[in-house]
Order: structure tokens, then C-alpha cells, then sequence
């Protein structure tokens, strides 16, 4: 099970949102690079980088960080504002190993078949986040009518094999992962589904691992407020 340190970038700094909510922001550092060597120190071999300005429609630096970030020994998995076939192809140039794509994945599935079509299915992923039951877009201020197995099945017979799942109501609470609704999903669709969203303890790791159905883990407010260290968490994934 892969262990994804998040870095979640606003107007240039590595920041967090509680339930994904701009105005509950926390800021760690102004310096992402720094926050990226920090986490290959530790034996990263993937990062989670988000680009909120681009989910939040928001102008913003983040492109050069981006790019900066992707010239790092690590593979960068990155979402965030990716809608159009232009970004992704930016995306994919700049070095990104891996796109998420979630309100292109509800507004047009022609969009993601043409780039699994062309990009292949290791590089395409889809966010299948969640508020209260329902898939949230637009960096989560809007709820779809949709579930997220419901949307996953679909995609899953498209051809896509990676998904990431978020909790809304529990991310940057420390509240605990969903394990039960991320396990669940990965069984009902059959994607490799990376849980998200209050991962907070080694206990919960190990939990998810155990399940032999989550392929993988974003932790961040637990590893920026120091509940628990990316060393310790990447030997609980592998054990």
C-alpha cells in the first residue's frame, strides 16, 4: 500500500483546508520545495500535490511550483483545476506521473475517454470525493447527484483503474478514515482506490492495509501537525 504525502498548494504555499473550505485555512510553509525534500528525506516515493487555486478557479503561482516539483526524484501525482485536454497535456509536459481529474470526471466523461485513450490508464485517476454520500466538485463546493461507486462503475468499465476517495466531512479533522466506505467502494467498483480524508493514526493504516482492497493512502494534517511521521507511516503500509 502506497503511502502519498499530500502538499497542498494556495497562492503559492502549502496549506490546508478543513473540509476543503477556503475560509478554514492553515498555512505550513511558504516554501514547497522544502516541504517536498522534507518528505523524499523520509523516504517518499510519491507525492499528492493538489493545486487549490485551479480547483477554486482562484489565479495563483502554483504552475512553476509544479513544474519545479515534478524535476524532483519522486513521482508527483497532482489534481486540481484540470478540466480541459490542454491541462492535462500541460500536466503530463511538466512531468506529472499521474492526474486526478474530478469535476472534468462528472461534467465530461468524452474528455476523460479521449485522455485514457491517449495518456493510458496509469496516468488518468479520478477523485471520487464525497460529501454526505454524494461526489463533490468544483474543490468540493458542490455537490452532484451522484454516488461515488455509481460514477466509479462507470469509469471502472471504461478503463480506469485508479481513483482517489476523500471523505469530505472528515478531511483535516483527524477524525479517522472512512476505511469501511473506501474499502467498500474498491470492492464495488474493482478500482485501485487511494483513501483520503482524516487519516490520522499508525492503527488506521494498518487497518487499511489489512483490508487487501485500498491500494494506497493521502495523509496530511497528520503529518504537518506532527501526529505521526511519514517513516513510521510508510513500514505501517508495508507490514
Amino acid at each position: 500500500m502506497i503511502i502519498y504525502p499530500a502538499i497542498d498548494l494556495r497562492g503559492g504555499n502549502v496549506v490546508r483546508l478543513r473540509q476543503g473550505d477556503p475560509g478554514q485555512q492553515t498555512t505550513y510553509s511558504d516554501d514547497p520545495l522544502a516541504t517536498a525534500a522534507r518528505w523524499l528525506d523520509a523516504g517518499a516515493q510519491w507525492l499528492h500535490v493538489v493545486n487549490l487555486d485551479g480547483a477554486l478557479s482562484e489565479a495563483g503561482p502554483n504552475e512553476r511550483i509544479i513544474e519545479q516539483l515534478c524535476k524532483l526524484p519522486v513521482s508527483v501525482q497532482f489534481g486540481g483545476g484540470l478540466r480541459t485536454a490542454e491541462d492535462v497535456a500541460w500536466a503530463v509536459n511538466a512531468g506529472v506521473a499521474r492526474v486526478v481529474l474530478g469535476t472534468a470526471a462528472v461534467f465530461n466523461p468524452v474528455l476523460v475517454q479521449s485522455l485514457l485513450t491517449k495518456y493510458g490508464a496509469e496516468r488518468i485517476a479520478i477523485a471520487l470525493d464525497a460529501r454526505d454520500g454524494l461526489v463533490s466538485i468544483f474543490g468540493w463546493q458542490q455537490k452532484t447527484e451522484f454516488t461515488p461507486a455509481e460514477l466509479g462503475t462507470d469509469y471502472a468499465r471504461m478503463g480506469i483503474k485508479h481513483a482517489l476517495y476523500t471523505d469530505v466531512n472528515r478531511d483535516g479533522e483527524l477524525s479517522g478514515a472512512n476505511i469501511t466506505a473506501t474499502a467498500a467502494l474498491a470492492k464495488q467498483t474493482g478500482l485501485l482506490v487511494l483513501a483520503s480524508g482524516g487519516v490520522s493514526s499508525l492503527d488506521e493504516i494498518r487497518d487499511l492495509r489489512k483490508t487487501e482492497l485500498i491500494a494506497g493512502a493521502v495523509i496530511g494534517k497528520a503529518l504537518y501537525d506532527g501526529h505521526l511521521t511519514l517513516q513510521d507511516a510508510l513500514a505501517a503500509a508495508q507490514r
